[in-house]
């Protein structure tokens, strides 16, 4: 098959890995102002989609690190071929598919990743991965950031209802908050275009690199940041309801204040994280917020089990997304016509769960707006009444 024929189609298929990422994420930054009722479902999603737009011209230091980073380079250049990157899409958007039926909140990045790696040590071998860029600038990270944003969100909760302490007792009483979810959920928007659209930008620029149409090391060319963004946007528009709705379980637990707390924690542990390359999973930095901003407010208790429940499949994406990556390379060593087989199985795969998914269609006007399914990991009482000082007689 022609050389351009292939980058093509790579090139493709990252932009549909980038609109699967977009619908996958959206609750991550939209679910809880939905839920406390501060936005409209449609409207959240559109300003989220713009945000995300806007969020993916902000940085490319998350791409390099895909680009140039995790693969290994040789004597003949980077170690993996056209024809590897697009098993490990398929991979990658497989398994986001059927997270996305499931409605489970699983990482979108983690799953590329999984892909890319395990076509890669099929293609190229174990050598072919840089194991101490995989480390340091995705698997630490996974592990830090979503303890990072939770403290953040537990200190943040703490100090908010500290300074609204008079409000305690009424039925709600905090919704001021309620309104600041809009600037919070807007910034974890913002800051998801920063880190997830870059990494699509990392794909593709990875597929020019191996297919010597651009030098190793070079800027992301501007067409590439402009198709990703505009893929990643459109994917957030779509609402992604399906995982909103597992996502929402639990936010009648969930106050205004500590969402607020919950998406300002995310938005900076991600922006941070996106400054210096990092390739952050939001799902996961937003769990750690919403757990932390749970245990912040008083009467709260966690269900340990919910949240084991939850770790496990954060663990279950890269290695699942690795294998589907590499029974797809296995097949596309077959040549041309491994390609094509790789393409019209995953086209039958993913048009079989959309259609399956039908039988259940969750739209703007069925989901159930909650916050997250970490929610349900957070068990809160209603807050007990300040105590009167006694009188002096």
């Amino acid at each position: 098959m022609d050389l351009t024929l292939i980058v093509v189609l790579v090139i493709a298929l990252a932009l549909f890995f980038d609109f699967t990422n977009g619908f996958h994420d959206t609750a991550n930054a939209m679910a809880t102002p939905i839920a406390t009722g501060a936005l409209r479902p449609k409207v959240a999603v559109a300003l989220a989609a713009v945000l995300n737009l806007v969020g993916a011209f902000l940085s490319t230091e998350v791409a390099k690190t895909i680009s140039g980073g995790i693969i290994r380079e040789g004597d003949g250049g980077v170690l993996i071929t056209p024809e590897l990157i697009f098993a490990g899409l398929i991979g990658a958007i497989v398994w986001n598919m059927i997270t996305w039926l499931l409605g489970l909140p699983s990482s979108s990045s983690h799953a590329l990743f999984g892909g890319l790696i395990g076509a890669a040590i099929v293609g190229a071998g174990l050598g072919a991965i840089d194991f101490g860029v995989v480390v340091s600038k995705v698997i630490l990270p996974a592990l830090l950031a979503p303890i990072t944003a939770g403290l953040i969100a537990y200190v943040a909760t703490k100090l908010a209802y500290a300074i609204t302490r008079r409000y305690d007792g009424k039925p709600d009483g905090r919704d001021g908050f309620r309104y600041a979810q809009v600037f919070s959920s807007s910034l974890v928007a913002l800051a998801h275009g920063t880190n997830d659209a870059q990494k699509t930008m990392g794909v593709i620029t990875l597929t020019l690199v191996a297919a010597g149409l651009q030098s190793a090391g070079s800027d992301v060319q501007w067409w590439v940041i402009v198709t990703c963004a505009i893929a990643i946007a459109l994917g957030t528009y779509m609402g992604g309801w399906r995982i909103i709705k597992t996502l929402g379980t639990g936010l009648t637990d969930v106050k205004p204040a500590q969402g607020f707390a919950a998406e300002t924690a995310t938005a900076a542990t991600i922006l941070a994280s996106s400054h210096v390359g990092f390739a952050l999973s939001t799902t996961q930095v937003a769990s750690g917020s919403v757990i932390g901003s749970g245990l912040g407010r008083r009467g709260s208790k966690v269900r340990w089990r919910t949240a084991g429940r939850i770790g496990i499949g954060w663990l279950m994406t890269l290695p699942a997304a690795g294998a589907v990556g590499a029974l797809a390379a296995l097949v596309a060593h077959l040549g041309v016509i491994g390609i094509i087989i790789d393409a019209v199985v995953g086209t039958i795969v993913i048009a079989g769960i959309f259609v399956w998914s039908r039988r259940s269609e969750v739209s703007h006007h069925n989901v159930i707006s909650e916050v997250a399914d970490s929610g349900r990991a957070v068990k809160i009482k209603r807050n007990p009444k300040p105590k009167k000082k006694a009188q002096k007689a």
